[in-house]
């Protein structure tokens, strides 16, 4: 997969989907030790899912230079934790959700238990997957991972979410803690894609990330929007859920248009972001206008 103007978004979208899968798939060929454990892990994983983190593993690494070959580790890897994340969330203790991405969550189709163990064992397989690979910045890619996976980054954010039900946050609180619990794997995701072909110490790396911080709010704000303006079918998940728990959301602060214009805005920042990677960075500035103009 080359990223070129030759190749549209959609068809990059469709060949990282594809790579990502196989190696996702290639995961649970083995024999399970516990057949319904491996059958929930499915569930969560390979049921569904816009692959969108994957993606940007993808483009990030490919506007710097690195092969397809090498970035299909970081790119499961980041889907795993993805995964994982989504099947705690939408436990009863968390989110309490019953769909996602048009399919019963897992403990609905399993049951609670199974659900956190799923989850528990998606995520010790990313690190497995990162670490089995055979690069030289390997430490680097594991520490981006787990700091963007743990205590540091999408746990902590959970942690401010659950925190702010019913609460009266405003515009800064929200965004830091969005920074966490969804801008933080984005950021993992182009911060992987990028390690892969470059140090850490590339000013293109550094642009990257502010690329990243960028469209990683963006997307959470266009998904408070979509909760207001989606429906159920169209989300793959209950639409009005934030509204029904009390959470603060961008439209509640800034107003359904205040809301828009603000990811507008972002988006426009993180474009720019990319002027040091040049004409490479062509479709991830694509990707960042998909990122809230998606309706699903």
């Amino acid at each position: 997969m080359v990223a070129t103007h030759a190749a549209s978004l959609k068809d990059l979208r469709a060949i990282s989907n594809t790579r990502v899968d196989a190696t996702l798939n290639a995961l649970f060929h083995e024999r399970a030790v516990v057949t319904r454990l491996d059958d929930a892990m499915r569930h969560g994983l390979l049921v569904g899912g816009k692959r969108l983190r994957p993606l940007l593993v993808y483009l990030a690494g490919q506007a710097l230079g690195a092969s397809d070959e090498e970035l299909d580790a970081p790119a499961a890897a980041i889907e795993l934790i993805h995964a994982y994340s989504l099947i705690h969330d939408d436990l009863p203790a968390m989110d309490d959700d019953d769909l996602r991405r048009g399919q019963p969550t897992v403990h609905i189709a399993f049951d609670e238990a199974t659900a956190i163990l799923a989850g528990d064992a998606l995520q010790t397989l990313a690190f497995d997957v990162l670490a089995r690979t055979a690069h030289p910045r390997l430490g680097s890619l594991i520490t981006t991972l787990a700091t963007a996976s743990g205590r540091e980054g999408m746990v902590a954010g959970q942690a401010l979410d659950l925190a702010a039900v019913g609460g009266h946050p405003d515009v800064d609180a929200l965004a830091h803690m969005h920074a966490h619990k969804t801008g933080a794997l984005i950021v993992a995701a182009v911060r992987m894609g990028g390690l892969i072909a470059v140090d850490e110490n590339d000013p293109r790396l550094n642009a990257l990330t502010r690329y990243a911080r960028a469209i990683g709010l963006a997307f959470q704000i266009h998904d408070d929007v979509l909760d207001v303006t989606g429906d159920t079918l169209t989300l793959g998940k209950t639409s009005g859920a934030d509204a029904a728990r009390a959470k603060p959301t961008y439209p509640s602060l800034l107003g359904l248009d205040g809301a828009q214009q603000k990811a507008r805005t972002l988006i426009d920042e993180a474009i720019a972001a990319l002027a040091p990677l040049g004409e490479q960075a062509a479709p991830l500035a694509e990707l960042a206008h998909y990122m809230i103009e998606r309706d699903h």
